[in-house]
């Protein structure tokens, strides 16, 4: 199956990821360059093999129950250069080409807002 992926990854990854209950894995996105972490968000089955196919990071919208990918609508695209799993499999690291701001507010990186309460 992986001569169909656009993306460097194990050729078992997809059957060696382990999905939670609600059939998700997290995926934490990374920039392939700085090595800076952009961004987490969820991934489904279909949506990691989305990614593998056409090569832009596609994720599960637990909040609208739908397939996104990032840029579609923001312009601000994630290009998928590398998926791999941790030790335990059930978290991914992608490492992409992002264009723009990675976070919904504009910020580069969704680790860049200041969220301190106090």
């Amino acid at each position: 199956m992986t001569e169909e992926w656009v993306v460097d990854a194990a050729p078992s990854l997809v059957s060696d990821a382990h999905f939670n209950a609600d059939g998700l894995i997290p995926c934490i996105a990374q920039d392939a360059t700085t090595k800076d972490v952009l961004m987490m968000a969820w991934m489904d089955r279909e949506a990691l093999l989305r990614t593998l196919r056409e090569g832009r990071m596609t994720y599960y919208s637990r909040s609208r129950s739908e397939y996104w990918r990032k840029g579609d609508t923001s312009g601000n695209i994630q290009v998928a250069r590398q998926l791999r799993l941790d030790c335990d499999g059930d978290v991914l690291l992608a490492e992409v080409e992002q264009t723009g701001p990675a976070c919904h507010t504009g910020a580069a990186t969704c680790f860049d807002a200041d969220h301190s309460h106090g």
